[in-house]
């Protein structure tokens, strides 16, 4: 089956086709966190379409390898200037938690973390976002246990991006500035503002805060990006030919994904995804100065772009109280299957309003499959005398994942598949040819884009904050009660559980339970 994508390069939906069709192999750059603090809510939907991405194009036949890089170099506080102002958001990092030490906040799991070195500050960081990854279901951290270079650091690339430096000021894309600072001179690369639509006449003039027309002209035009700034009192510093200092943030992606991804193809990857926040001046500066020392056109030719998340219908803010990492949703009783499915189940070209209500939901309706999961596993060598409703959906599924990732379209597909079990089918068709087999495969073939059931699974075995045998001897004890129409007994129990923060639901099958989710 063709899928079809938005690019935002052109700015339309396109069939996808890899650089190498006949092998199917997929190359695929996801930016990743900048590891200064924990990822939070608004980062995991960006990282998390990503994700449903890779799973769709392997549901189709593709082999992709992915790479996600872990920054611990290069941001500043004011990313969104051209030049990468203010702090190093590593050394801002160590500061909070050296603050946090001292008023002995530090978190738990800070351990001997010693504030002051920003290597340990990134380690930290870095291990944080793994957990909380593996905690989502992200394929890529599968790929890196197995091959640690797949979500590489660019601290070890130093060398790299110090010769791409070189090789753009010997192709003239680049100058040495009157006070040592390397630029990338965007007048070199007439196609720079083709991904963004944030052409150079366009930028305004002193952007960055570099350009003094009264004086003397630091860069030669307001747009060009800083590629290496000489300064020795900076927290992370290397040795190159402009003196010791640092590298403009926007060189890593580069390195990394050329190193990586782009050998045997010159520097053009298929695939590169991020936040909408990326698109400018990030992906902007990686086209321009990938596209100036590869020679080639185009470095990547899909462009896939998430865009923000609100929660509760307010942008998510500290001091609003709504800013939330996985682990503060998980402390209020949410589970990791349904944060995953929250965060990807709205359009990743709508803005997603991530709320409470919504969390709940999407555990109510993980329980639902779940259920159907147990009962087709339970009942799998039992016959049916024609394909099951699960197996007649899935064209219809990979079909609306097709459409740009129509992932809400698949989950009603999903939806009324499952529902028909309740009324169509049970194991008393024992003389079919067809088994319930081939719907489980279908179910499981739907989940591997999903990603939530094995999720739901392993959070069950792996509850250590619930005593699920008492719980399960409450619900028994309930369901005697209620069998012996004691009804004040049933419901003195369903209030205990309650208070244990167990929501309980009765249906056909039995009585299932589930944490309680608190906003």
């Amino acid at each position: 089956m063709t899928l079809r994508l938005y690019n935002t390069l052109t700015k339309k939906e396109e069939e996808f086709t890899p650089l190498d069709p006949e092998s199917k192999r997929v190359t695929f750059y996801a930016c990743g966190p900048t590891v200064y603090d924990y990822a939070h809510i608004g980062n995991f939907r960006s990282f998390l379409n990503a994700d449903v991405l890779r799973r769709v194009l392997e549901l189709v036949g593709y082999d992709v390898k992915q790479v996600m890089n872990m920054t611990d170099v290069g941001h500043m506080t004011d990313d969104e200037l051209a030049d990468g102002a203010g702090q190093d958001k590593m050394q801002v990092a160590g500061q909070r938690l050296l603050e946090a030490k001292k008023a002995g906040t530090l978190p738990t799991d800070a351990g001997e973390i010693d504030p002051t070195d920003p290597y340990a500050v990134a380690d930290f960081y870095v291990h944080a976002f793994i957990e909380d990854s593996r905690k989502l279901g992200l394929k890529i951290i599968a790929d890196a246990d197995k091959q640690p270079e797949l979500m590489p650091r660019p601290t070890r690339y130093v060398e790299q991006m110090i010769k791409l430096v070189e090789k753009l000021i010997e192709n003239d894309h680049a100058y040495v500035a009157s006070d040592g600072v390397v630029y990338f001179s965007v007048q070199s690369y007439p196609a720079y503002g083709e991904l963004s639509g944030n052409t150079p006449d366009k930028i305004r003039s002193g952007e960055g805060g570099r350009v003094d027309e009264k004086t003397q002209l630091v860069k030669k035009h307001p747009a060009d990006f800083m590629l290496w700034k000489p300064d020795a009192s900076h927290v992370m510093k290397w040795p190159s030919p402009w003196g010791e200092g640092y590298p403009g943030w926007h060189l890593e992606c580069s390195v990394m994904a050329v190193s990586l991804l782009g050998q045997e193809t010159n520097g053009v990857i298929d695939i590169h995804s991020g936040g909408e926040d990326n698109i400018f001046p990030h992906h902007e500066c990686e086209v321009a100065q990938t596209c100036c020392s590869t020679g080639e056109s185009h470095f990547a030719r899909y462009w896939f772009h998430t865009r923000f998340l609100i929660v509760e219908n307010q942008k998510m803010s500290k001091s609003k109280g709504n800013f939330y990492t996985l682990n503060d949703l998980l402390a209020k009783g949410a589970s990791p299957a349904a944060v995953r499915l929250e965060l990807i189940k709205t359009h990743y070209r709508s803005q997603s309003n991530f709320t409470f209500r919504g969390l709940t939901d999407s555990q109510r309706q993980i329980d639902r499959w779940a259920r159907l999961k147990t009962w087709l596993e339970t009942n799998k060598n039992e016959s049916l005398n024609q394909p099951g409703p699960l197996t007649a959906a899935l064209p219809a599924f990979i079909a609306a994942l097709c459409n740009d990732l129509n992932i809400s379209g698949a989950i009603g597909v999903l939806n009324d598949a499952a529902s028909k079990h309740d009324v169509a089918n049970s194991p008393e068709n024992s003389k079919g040819k067809f088994t319930y087999a081939a719907e489980l495969d279908a179910l499981n073939q739907m989940d591997s884009v999903l990603g939530v059931l094995d999720l739901q699974q392993s959070a069950s075995l792996s509850d250590t904050d619930v005593d699920v045998k008492r719980i399960e001897e409450l619900i028994e004890k309930r369901n005697a009660a209620r069998s012996s129409k004691d009804w004040k007994e049933a419901d003195r129990v369903r209030d205990e559980l309650v208070d244990m923060g167990i929501a309980i639901k009765d249906n056909p099958t039995g009585t299932t339970w589930s944490k309680i989710v608190s906003s």
